[in-house]
């Protein structure tokens, strides 16, 4: 099969019929086990883009999946989610079987007219940028479990005036619990959090010893995002895990740094240092380093003199 244009899923429904299923329960929200589907006829690779929400848990896998642009890491973790518009390709060499496991779909239209619809853009796990799998103890799993199982339950009953609300408390629930998973595996991993940490301090030492900056500005939150291969949102919340600071933070105490090395080892005017620190106006840079240190960069130079 052809990998150049992915297969556009734009309903729940179409899900389920390619996989060899019955009709969904509801149009707009659905739960399937993987060992009802149908095994994917197709060796090789074959590129799938959803319309809505996914979230998976996955167990024995005879396949890879490569998300966006990146080969996805199921190594040691069994969850997976994706965003509506993404697009994921499965890849297999043989013919095998399905993986054990559950997914969840959830349709756009789902969540509208209700606090989900925007919040639901504040949950990393959603970002391409995330790319392995998150690992789940027994007892974290059996919690997804149970809410999924609720969840089920209530689409599968008879529908009420209650339905959605009660199906949108407890994807929040899931949502959250999700959130607090991926940011504790930001902590444990501490080997890819060290080379993230040691990348962006290598990335912002080379862009302030660079005549760029003076062309460019001061590096900006999206700047920073596209070095390091990753989305802002996701580039935020593990700055935020990891270091206490948001990147804009981490940005400032850059620039900082900079400024009293230069103040302190070169007789370069205040006006002077700032244009090389990408500032346009030396008012600019004034008032961050007083916001900084709660002293003016004349002072601080001062106090070398």
């Amino acid at each position: 099969m052809s990998d150049n244009k992915p297969i556009r899923l734009k309903t729940i429904s179409e899900f389920h019929k390619l996989r060899g299923l019955p009709a969904p329960k509801h149009p707009l929200i659905s739960v399937i086990n993987f060992e009802d589907m149908k095994v994917p006829s197709v060796i090789g690779k074959q590129s799938l883009l959803f319309d809505f929400y996914m979230i998976s848990v996955k167990r024995n896998m005879d396949h890879k999946y490569r998300y966006g642009q990146k080969d996805y890491d199921f190594d040691e973790g069994v969850m997976f989610c994706m965003a509506p518009h993404q697009v994921l390709s499965v890849i297999r060499e043989e013919h095998g079987k399905n993986p054990s496991g559950w997914m969840l779909m959830i349709h756009p239209d789902f969540l509208w007219n209700t606090p989900l619809a925007t919040s639901v853009k504040r949950y990393q796990f959603f970002d391409y940028s995330v790319n392995e799998a998150l690992f789940l103890s027994e007892d974290e799993e059996l919690k997804m479990q149970l809410i999924i199982e609720n969840i089920q339950q209530e689409y599968h009953s008879n529908i009420d005036q209650f339905s959605q609300n009660i199906i949108i408390s407890q994807l929040e629930t899931l949502f959250n619990y999700s959130q607090r998973f991926y940011q504790r595996q930001f902590i444990t991993r501490k080997k890819a959090s060290h080379q993230f940490l040691e990348k962006l301090e290598i990335f912002l030492n080379g862009y302030f010893e660079e005549k760029d900056i003076i062309q460019y500005g001061v590096p900006t939150v999206q700047l920073l995002s596209e070095k390091l291969n990753m989305s802002t949102q996701y580039m935020r919340g593990m700055l935020k895990s990891l270091t206490g600071q948001t990147t804009q933070q981490i940005i400032h105490e850059k620039v900082i740094e900079k400024a009293k090395e230069k103040l302190s080892t070169t007789e370069l005017s205040i006006s002077e240092i700032a244009y090389e620190l990408g500032f346009e106006h030396s008012q600019s840079f004034n008032k961050l380093f007083k916001a900084k240190t709660n002293i003016s960069p004349t002072e601080f130079r001062r106090s070398f003199n």
